[in-house]
């Protein structure tokens, strides 16, 4: 009796050791999380323009029919303007009347995060970049089929890349 209870204290606390080492071991970084890329204020503002940094990293808005992407109706591809994160493929892009560039669904589900934004007294879905974390956006359930979505994005959140015919 008493081997088995020595035993079972010997099991326990080298199960209670084992989960202790576990805890302190980091999991590897993916596009989901958070602070998967982290940067101070100083190196975000040496790298962004005045704009991107106020709408990327203050979550600000460019005004309607201001952006350089609004109206674009090339093929290819929009990046996070903070760090080039694939978000949106040109093919999901539509005219949404709204002034700023408007999609129905990101390239994939990965690349972007959806949380709520209380400012200016308003209930709203804002997107972020799921790699940095920058501000993009908003997204409303008044966009077209198949999902119903309107992915309401800044044009200086973002750049574009033409497609180049080549696969």
């Amino acid at each position: 009796m008493k081997t088995t209870k020595s035993f079972s204290a010997i099991f326990a606390f080298i199960l209670l050791g084992a989960s202790l080492l576990s805890c302190g071991q980091s999991k590897p970084k993916t596009n989901s999380d958070k602070d998967y890329m982290k940067k101070t204020d100083a190196e975000w503002k040496k790298e962004l323009t005045v704009e991107q940094y106020q709408v990327l990293r203050e979550k600000g808005t460019e005004r309607a029919f201001t952006g350089k992407l609004w109206d674009n109706h090339e093929k290819g591809i929009y990046y996070c303007a903070g760090c080039h994160l694939e978000l949106f493929d040109a093919s999901t892009k539509f005219e949404s009347g709204t002034g700023w560039p408007s999609f129905w669904q990101p390239i994939n589900q990965q690349a972007v995060k959806v949380g709520s934004d209380t400012s200016y007294g308003m209930v709203r879905d804002e997107v972020v970049c799921s790699r940095c974390g920058g501000h993009l956006g908003h997204v409303f359930n008044d966009g077209p089929k198949p999902t119903g979505l309107r992915y309401c994005m800044n044009s200086v959140s973002m750049t574009f890349e033409k497609a180049t015919g080549k696969k």
